[in-house]
């Protein structure tokens, strides 16, 4: 799979997008109501209105979406006769633009038949440009959904999503509160470490998660205690778009199949979910990725490199989770208010991500997922 995506990227790279624009007549703006205050997205929308004849905003696309609210979207449509789909937002706007770019093209399938497993061969022109740096949705093949009936969340995935263009653009993600811009740098953190280690793992997926990884590490912290700094924040963004084209050349694996029921079912944010995980679950993999895990510790500001391989992976493990702490965002499942007696459930709804746990570089069974749940509450651990 080629990422065919033409980026740029780089402070008020949307100052002047006539380029893009040239031959299309009726657009479709994909965001919510948060994102479409921001000044610059103001800007944007004043840019489009002037250059474009017909520009159709849809402001309503809800935090971790469902199939039913996409569906909702599309009946509210006025039309879905348009020539280019714009995404600006988060990763659950950037899936929904993604999934109305193959949606609006004539004798599309349908969003069921999408969800059922029917490949769509076309979409129409996308432009995506992420508020957030962590999902990489702008990068990936896929689309997640959330499906309420089975508490659980449903990829749709096909390389015919890949964008056109994709726009890195550091003052949009500014405003973002220092809660989210934690949780979406873990995820964006996931996808690199868990794809670096995936069974699936390439020399193109590799290079994609080291170069992520380091740009990560220097500049993650840098944007949570400077707002305002934005190489760091271009930074945290290109570490997202190669967490993103790490997962369209290879996957994640364990931290994402045991957060989708937790997103799935109690409505945690994916990004804390993983946070959560994180250490818990690289430290149940290390044995498998030693060497890879020594790569990885290298690229961290302070390593010390002295040490052997081995030392090297446990000390990542340990930086991981004290990462975590750093960011104040939890670390067991009892301070989110979920107990003990959901382990059954979450057990088995994890190993149902059969998708991802063959991604797992070593074998998992129900009390290895059931070990490291444990461990996110330290009442049963005492």
């Amino acid at each position: 799979m080629n990422i065919n995506s033409t980026v740029i990227s780089g402070f008020q790279a949307l100052n002047d997008l006539s380029y893009l624009l040239q031959g299309k007549d009726k657009a479709l703006l994909v965001t919510d109501k948060n994102i479409e205050g921001i000044p610059a997205v103001q800007k944007l929308i004043a840019q489009l209105t002037q250059q474009i004849a017909s520009l159709s905003i849809v402001n309503t696309v809800p935090p971790e979406p469902s199939q039913h609210d996409v569906a909702a979207i599309v009946a509210a449509l006025p039309s879905t006769d348009v020539d280019l789909v714009i995404g600006i937002g988060g990763g659950s706007v950037l899936d929904v633009a993604k999934l109305l770019s193959i949606l609006c093209v004539e004798d599309a399938p349908t969003l069921e038949a999408l969800l059922a497993g029917e490949k769509p061969h076309t979409r129409t022109t996308s432009l995506l440009i992420p508020t957030t740096a962590g999902t990489g949705s702008e990068a990936t093949p896929n689309a997640i959904l959330a499906i309420p009936e089975k508490e659980t969340k449903v990829g749709i995935i096909t390389p015919v999503m890949l964008p056109d263009y994709v726009a890195l653009v550091p003052e949009l993600t500014t405003s973002m509160p220092a809660h989210i811009a934690s949780s979406t740098g873990i995820d964006a953190l996931c996808h690199l470490i868990e794809c670096f280690t995936a069974t699936v793992a390439n020399p193109v997926s590799d290079n994609y998660a080291l170069i992520g990884m380091k740009k990560l590490f220097a500049s993650l912290e840098t944007t949570i205690a400077e707002p305002d700094n934005l190489e760091a924040r271009l930074n945290m963004l290109w570490a997202s778009y190669y967490g993103g084209a790490s997962i369209a050349h290879a996957g994640t694996h364990l931290v994402h199949a045991m957060s989708y029921p937790l997103g799935g079912k109690y409505h945690l944010p994916h990004g804390v979910a993983n946070a959560i995980l994180l250490a818990p679950c690289m430290r149940f993999v290390r044995p498998a990725a030693v060497s890879k895990f020594a790569q990885v510790y290298d690229l961290l500001p302070d390593a010390d490199i002295t040490l052997d391989d081995e030392a090297k992976s446990h000390a990542l493990v340990t930086y991981f989770a004290a990462l975590v702490k750093r960011l104040k965002l939890p670390a067991s499942l009892e301070e989110l208010g979920i107990g003990p007696d959901h382990l059954p459930y979450l057990v088995e709804a994890a190993l149902d991500v059969q998708r991802l746990m063959k991604n797992v570089p070593m074998k998992v069974g129900a009390v290895d997922v059931r070990n490291v749940y444990l461990t996110l509450f330290p009442a049963l651990n005492h």
